[in-house]
Protein backbone atom coordinates (compact mmCIF):
# COMPACT_ATOMS: atom_id res chain seq x y z
CA UNK A 1 0.00 0.00 0.00
CA UNK A 2 1.13 3.92 -0.70
CA UNK A 3 0.28 7.17 -1.98
CA UNK A 4 0.84 8.56 -5.18
CA UNK A 5 -1.74 9.92 -6.34
CA UNK A 6 -3.36 12.79 -3.93
CA UNK A 7 -7.55 12.52 -3.63
CA UNK A 8 -9.11 16.22 -2.78
CA UNK A 9 -11.61 16.64 -0.26
CA UNK A 10 -14.54 17.44 -3.45
CA UNK A 11 -13.77 14.82 -5.45
CA UNK A 12 -13.96 12.24 -2.86
CA UNK A 13 -17.20 13.42 -1.71
CA UNK A 14 -18.13 13.19 -5.22
CA UNK A 15 -17.00 9.63 -5.97
CA UNK A 16 -18.74 8.78 -2.45
CA UNK A 17 -22.43 10.00 -3.62
CA UNK A 18 -22.23 7.15 -5.80
CA UNK A 19 -22.08 4.73 -2.98
CA UNK A 20 -24.76 3.79 0.26
CA UNK A 21 -22.22 4.44 2.77
CA UNK A 22 -23.61 7.76 4.03
CA UNK A 23 -21.59 10.79 4.82
CA UNK A 24 -17.73 11.09 4.71
CA UNK A 25 -16.07 11.06 8.26
CA UNK A 26 -12.26 10.43 8.06
CA UNK A 27 -9.63 9.88 5.52
CA UNK A 28 -6.06 9.15 5.57
CA UNK A 29 -3.50 7.85 3.29
CA UNK A 30 -1.28 4.71 3.76
CA UNK A 31 2.61 4.68 3.34
CA UNK A 32 3.24 1.28 3.40
CA UNK A 33 3.41 -0.69 0.15
CA UNK A 34 4.95 0.07 -3.10
CA UNK A 35 1.96 -0.30 -6.08
CA UNK A 36 -1.04 1.06 -5.62
CA UNK A 37 -2.64 4.39 -3.82
CA UNK A 38 -4.43 3.28 -0.91
CA UNK A 39 -6.62 5.02 1.54
CA UNK A 40 -8.50 4.74 4.84
CA UNK A 41 -11.87 5.72 4.48
CA UNK A 42 -14.19 6.07 7.49
CA UNK A 43 -18.11 6.73 6.48
CA UNK A 44 -21.11 7.03 7.98
CA UNK A 45 -21.50 3.04 7.44
CA UNK A 46 -17.98 1.90 9.04
CA UNK A 47 -14.62 1.73 8.06
CA UNK A 48 -13.45 1.35 4.58
CA UNK A 49 -10.12 0.30 2.52
CA UNK A 50 -10.26 3.00 -1.04
CA UNK A 51 -7.93 2.01 -3.85
CA UNK A 52 -6.70 3.87 -6.46
CA UNK A 53 -4.92 1.61 -9.34
CA UNK A 54 -1.57 2.68 -10.50
CA UNK A 55 0.53 2.46 -13.89
CA UNK A 56 1.90 -1.04 -12.93
CA UNK A 57 -2.15 -2.30 -12.44
CA UNK A 58 -3.00 -3.24 -15.95
CA UNK A 59 -6.58 -1.78 -15.56
CA UNK A 60 -8.31 -4.83 -18.01
CA UNK A 61 -7.47 -6.80 -15.52
CA UNK A 62 -9.36 -5.23 -12.21
CA UNK A 63 -12.53 -7.37 -12.61
CA UNK A 64 -10.69 -10.60 -12.00
CA UNK A 65 -9.19 -9.21 -8.65
CA UNK A 66 -12.46 -7.90 -7.29
CA UNK A 67 -13.59 -11.14 -8.63
CA UNK A 68 -11.20 -13.36 -6.79
CA UNK A 69 -11.54 -11.32 -4.02
CA UNK A 70 -15.57 -11.79 -4.15
CA UNK A 71 -15.01 -15.34 -4.58
CA UNK A 72 -12.54 -15.97 -2.30
CA UNK A 73 -14.90 -14.24 0.64
CA UNK A 74 -18.31 -16.20 -0.70
CA UNK A 75 -15.92 -19.76 -0.22
CA UNK A 76 -15.10 -18.33 3.65
CA UNK A 77 -11.77 -17.36 3.28
CA UNK A 78 -11.50 -13.85 5.29
CA UNK A 79 -10.68 -11.47 2.63
CA UNK A 80 -11.60 -7.35 1.42
CA UNK A 81 -14.80 -7.91 -0.45
CA UNK A 82 -15.45 -5.27 -3.27
CA UNK A 83 -17.77 -2.71 -2.54
CA UNK A 84 -21.01 -2.12 -4.95
CA UNK A 85 -22.08 1.41 -5.36
CA UNK A 86 -25.65 1.84 -6.34
CA UNK A 87 -25.76 0.92 -9.82
CA UNK A 88 -23.96 -2.35 -8.67
CA UNK A 89 -20.36 -1.62 -10.43
CA UNK A 90 -17.70 -1.97 -8.06
CA UNK A 91 -14.58 -0.10 -10.03
CA UNK A 92 -14.91 3.40 -10.93
CA UNK A 93 -12.73 6.47 -12.02
CA UNK A 94 -11.28 9.05 -9.52
CA UNK A 95 -8.78 11.53 -9.47
CA UNK A 96 -7.89 9.87 -13.53
CA UNK A 97 -7.66 6.55 -11.73
CA UNK A 98 -9.59 3.64 -11.53
CA UNK A 99 -10.68 2.99 -8.14
CA UNK A 100 -12.66 0.44 -5.55
CA UNK A 101 -13.67 0.81 -2.28
CA UNK A 102 -12.98 -2.83 -0.30
CA UNK A 103 -14.49 -3.46 3.37
CA UNK A 104 -12.00 -3.03 6.50
CA UNK A 105 -10.67 -6.15 7.90
CA UNK A 106 -10.07 -6.51 11.79
CA UNK A 107 -6.72 -7.19 13.20
CA UNK A 108 -2.98 -6.31 13.43
CA UNK A 109 -0.80 -7.60 11.30
CA UNK A 110 2.81 -8.55 12.86
CA UNK A 111 5.88 -6.21 12.90
CA UNK A 112 8.04 -8.75 14.80
CA UNK A 113 7.05 -12.59 13.24
CA UNK A 114 7.29 -14.69 16.14
CA UNK A 115 7.46 -18.58 16.32
CA UNK A 116 3.30 -18.70 16.56
CA UNK A 117 2.60 -17.47 13.46
CA UNK A 118 4.13 -19.70 11.74
CA UNK A 119 1.16 -22.56 11.83
CA UNK A 120 -2.06 -20.46 11.15
CA UNK A 121 -0.31 -19.08 8.31
CA UNK A 122 0.57 -21.88 6.77
CA UNK A 123 -2.95 -23.31 7.39
CA UNK A 124 -4.52 -19.77 6.07
CA UNK A 125 -2.23 -20.24 2.45
CA UNK A 126 -3.52 -23.55 2.27
CA UNK A 127 -7.19 -22.81 2.64
CA UNK A 128 -6.59 -19.82 0.26
CA UNK A 129 -5.37 -22.29 -2.57
CA UNK A 130 -8.77 -24.42 -1.39
CA UNK A 131 -11.23 -21.59 -2.13
CA UNK A 132 -9.35 -20.94 -5.17
CA UNK A 133 -9.87 -24.01 -7.10
CA UNK A 134 -13.17 -23.48 -7.92
CA UNK A 135 -12.52 -20.01 -9.71
CA UNK A 136 -11.87 -21.00 -13.03
CA UNK A 137 -10.61 -17.65 -14.74
CA UNK A 138 -7.35 -17.35 -15.05
CA UNK A 139 -4.25 -14.92 -14.75
CA UNK A 140 -1.03 -15.42 -15.95
CA UNK A 141 2.01 -14.47 -13.76
CA UNK A 142 3.15 -10.86 -14.67
CA UNK A 143 5.84 -11.26 -11.98
CA UNK A 144 6.50 -14.84 -13.07
CA UNK A 145 9.97 -16.14 -14.82
CA UNK A 146 9.43 -14.77 -17.90
CA UNK A 147 9.91 -11.45 -16.69
CA UNK A 148 12.74 -11.37 -14.74
CA UNK A 149 15.24 -10.95 -17.15
CA UNK A 150 13.50 -7.84 -18.72
CA UNK A 151 13.18 -6.64 -15.20
CA UNK A 152 16.95 -6.99 -14.46
CA UNK A 153 17.35 -5.08 -17.74
CA UNK A 154 15.67 -2.29 -16.34
CA UNK A 155 18.36 -2.21 -13.24
CA UNK A 156 21.22 -2.75 -15.18
CA UNK A 157 22.29 1.35 -15.18
CA UNK A 158 21.79 1.82 -11.93
CA UNK A 159 22.00 -1.81 -10.05
CA UNK A 160 25.82 -1.65 -9.27
CA UNK A 161 25.32 1.82 -7.78
CA UNK A 162 23.51 0.45 -5.06
CA UNK A 163 26.34 -2.74 -4.68
CA UNK A 164 29.08 -3.50 -6.52
CA UNK A 165 29.17 -6.24 -9.06
CA UNK A 166 25.37 -6.78 -8.08
CA UNK A 167 24.32 -7.34 -11.85
CA UNK A 168 26.95 -9.70 -12.88
CA UNK A 169 25.59 -11.72 -9.81
CA UNK A 170 22.06 -11.64 -10.21
CA UNK A 171 22.80 -12.72 -13.86
CA UNK A 172 24.78 -15.86 -13.14
CA UNK A 173 22.27 -16.57 -10.66
CA UNK A 174 18.95 -15.87 -12.89
CA UNK A 175 20.61 -17.78 -15.27
CA UNK A 176 20.77 -20.85 -12.69
CA UNK A 177 17.13 -20.55 -11.83
CA UNK A 178 15.69 -20.69 -14.89
CA UNK A 179 17.49 -23.57 -16.00
CA UNK A 180 16.43 -25.35 -12.60
CA UNK A 181 12.73 -24.37 -12.78
CA UNK A 182 9.93 -27.25 -13.17
CA UNK A 183 8.70 -27.38 -16.59
CA UNK A 184 5.09 -26.83 -17.37
CA UNK A 185 2.62 -29.35 -16.16
CA UNK A 186 5.07 -30.72 -13.35
CA UNK A 187 3.28 -29.30 -10.28
CA UNK A 188 0.23 -28.27 -9.54
CA UNK A 189 -1.33 -24.71 -10.36
CA UNK A 190 -4.20 -22.87 -8.67
CA UNK A 191 -5.01 -19.41 -8.21
CA UNK A 192 -2.11 -17.86 -5.57
CA UNK A 193 -2.02 -15.00 -3.45
CA UNK A 194 2.18 -14.29 -4.71
CA UNK A 195 2.34 -11.88 -1.88
CA UNK A 196 1.42 -12.94 1.10
CA UNK A 197 4.25 -10.68 3.26
CA UNK A 198 3.08 -9.98 7.00
CA UNK A 199 2.25 -7.05 6.27
CA UNK A 200 -0.78 -8.53 4.22
CA UNK A 201 -1.97 -11.13 6.70
CA UNK A 202 -3.65 -9.71 10.04
CA UNK A 203 -4.35 -11.51 13.40
CA UNK A 204 -6.45 -11.36 16.15
CA UNK A 205 -5.82 -13.14 19.41
CA UNK A 206 -8.14 -16.23 19.54
CA UNK A 207 -9.77 -18.35 22.66
CA UNK A 208 -6.59 -19.90 23.76
CA UNK A 209 -4.69 -16.29 23.56
CA UNK A 210 -2.51 -17.64 20.34
CA UNK A 211 -2.65 -15.32 17.52
CA UNK A 212 -5.67 -16.56 14.65
CA UNK A 213 -5.51 -15.43 11.00
CA UNK A 214 -8.15 -12.58 10.90
CA UNK A 215 -8.27 -11.77 7.49
CA UNK A 216 -5.36 -11.76 4.16
CA UNK A 217 -5.23 -8.75 1.91
CA UNK A 218 -3.54 -6.99 -0.71
CA UNK A 219 -4.43 -9.01 -3.83
CA UNK A 220 -3.10 -7.48 -6.58
CA UNK A 221 -0.77 -9.71 -7.35
CA UNK A 222 -2.89 -12.15 -6.78
CA UNK A 223 -2.79 -14.97 -10.37
CA UNK A 224 -2.59 -18.68 -11.45
CA UNK A 225 0.63 -19.81 -10.94
CA UNK A 226 2.26 -23.24 -9.06
CA UNK A 227 1.00 -23.26 -5.81
CA UNK A 228 4.50 -24.54 -4.25
CA UNK A 229 5.89 -21.20 -5.66
CA UNK A 230 3.48 -19.25 -2.84
CA UNK A 231 4.51 -21.37 -0.04
CA UNK A 232 8.20 -20.37 -1.25
CA UNK A 233 7.02 -16.57 -1.14
CA UNK A 234 5.87 -16.89 2.38
CA UNK A 235 9.56 -19.22 3.13
CA UNK A 236 11.14 -16.31 2.10
CA UNK A 237 8.85 -13.49 3.51
CA UNK A 238 8.36 -14.79 7.08
CA UNK A 239 11.02 -17.55 8.26
CA UNK A 240 14.23 -15.23 7.95
CA UNK A 241 15.06 -13.74 11.38
CA UNK A 242 16.01 -10.00 12.10
CA UNK A 243 19.79 -11.14 11.95
CA UNK A 244 19.25 -12.56 8.25
CA UNK A 245 19.33 -16.22 9.99
CA UNK A 246 16.77 -18.96 8.19
CA UNK A 247 14.37 -19.85 10.93
CA UNK A 248 14.01 -23.48 9.45
CA UNK A 249 11.80 -23.97 12.99
CA UNK A 250 9.42 -21.29 12.00
CA UNK A 251 9.49 -22.63 8.28
CA UNK A 252 8.64 -26.28 9.59
CA UNK A 253 5.56 -25.02 11.02
CA UNK A 254 4.10 -23.36 8.23
CA UNK A 255 4.74 -25.94 6.05
CA UNK A 256 3.57 -28.81 8.13
CA UNK A 257 0.07 -26.45 8.92
CA UNK A 258 -0.27 -26.39 4.98
CA UNK A 259 0.29 -29.67 4.48
CA UNK A 260 -2.41 -31.02 7.16
CA UNK A 261 -4.79 -29.45 4.68
CA UNK A 262 -3.33 -30.04 1.33
CA UNK A 263 -0.31 -32.12 1.20
CA UNK A 264 2.40 -31.78 -1.06
CA UNK A 265 3.48 -33.65 -4.11
CA UNK A 266 6.82 -34.97 -4.12
CA UNK A 267 7.68 -33.19 -7.22
CA UNK A 268 6.38 -30.21 -5.21
CA UNK A 269 8.73 -30.74 -2.35
CA UNK A 270 11.63 -31.73 -4.45
CA UNK A 271 10.94 -28.13 -6.62
CA UNK A 272 10.78 -26.44 -3.61
CA UNK A 273 14.68 -24.92 -3.24
CA UNK A 274 14.53 -23.45 -6.82
CA UNK A 275 11.11 -22.17 -6.42
CA UNK A 276 12.55 -20.46 -3.18
CA UNK A 277 15.41 -18.94 -5.10
CA UNK A 278 13.06 -17.91 -7.65
CA UNK A 279 10.94 -16.36 -5.03
CA UNK A 280 13.84 -14.40 -3.71
CA UNK A 281 15.06 -13.23 -7.24
CA UNK A 282 11.58 -12.19 -8.13
CA UNK A 283 11.37 -9.55 -4.73
CA UNK A 284 15.28 -8.94 -4.94
CA UNK A 285 14.57 -7.26 -8.54
CA UNK A 286 11.20 -5.58 -7.85
CA UNK A 287 12.51 -3.65 -4.90
CA UNK A 288 16.01 -3.31 -6.94
CA UNK A 289 13.50 -1.57 -9.87
CA UNK A 290 11.59 0.79 -7.12
CA UNK A 291 14.59 1.78 -4.92
CA UNK A 292 16.12 3.54 -8.08
CA UNK A 293 12.85 3.88 -9.97
CA UNK A 294 10.36 5.55 -6.80
CA UNK A 295 9.24 9.27 -7.69
CA UNK A 296 10.51 12.06 -5.86
CA UNK A 297 7.98 12.93 -2.91
CA UNK A 298 5.87 9.86 -3.57
CA UNK A 299 4.47 8.71 -0.22
CA UNK A 300 5.75 5.10 -0.55
CA UNK A 301 8.03 3.62 1.87
CA UNK A 302 10.63 2.09 0.09
CA UNK A 303 12.24 -1.56 0.59
CA UNK A 304 15.56 -2.81 0.87
CA UNK A 305 16.68 -5.04 -2.03
CA UNK A 306 19.80 -6.09 -0.42
CA UNK A 307 17.56 -8.34 1.93
CA UNK A 308 17.21 -10.53 -0.62
CA UNK A 309 20.42 -10.82 -1.86
CA UNK A 310 21.21 -12.39 1.37
CA UNK A 311 18.13 -14.82 0.95
CA UNK A 312 18.92 -15.62 -2.81
CA UNK A 313 22.18 -16.84 -1.35
CA UNK A 314 21.03 -18.86 1.41
CA UNK A 315 18.40 -21.16 -0.84
CA UNK A 316 21.12 -21.26 -3.76
CA UNK A 317 23.43 -22.94 -0.73
CA UNK A 318 20.55 -24.85 1.06
CA UNK A 319 20.94 -28.61 0.59
CA UNK A 320 17.57 -29.97 -0.61
CA UNK A 321 14.42 -29.70 1.15
CA UNK A 322 14.93 -30.95 4.64
CA UNK A 323 17.08 -27.49 5.06
CA UNK A 324 14.19 -25.49 4.04
CA UNK A 325 12.16 -27.24 6.82
CA UNK A 326 10.15 -30.02 5.25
Amino acid sequence: MAVYTEVTDEALRAFLAAYPLGGLLAFRGIAEGVENSNYALKTEAGDFILTLYEKRVDPAELPWFLGLMEHLAAHGLRCPQPVQARDGVALRQLAGRPAAICTFLPGVWPRRVRPEHGAPLGEALARLHAAGAEFTAERPNGLGPASWGPLLDRCRSGGDAVQPGLIAELDRRLAAILAAWPAPGLLPVGQIHADLFPDNVFFLPGADGKPEVSGLIDFYFACTDLLAYDIAVCLNAWCFDADGAYNVTRAHAVLAAYQRIRPLAAEERAALPVLCRGAAIRFLLTRLYDWTATPAGALVTRKDPMEYLAKLRFFAAAEGPGALGL
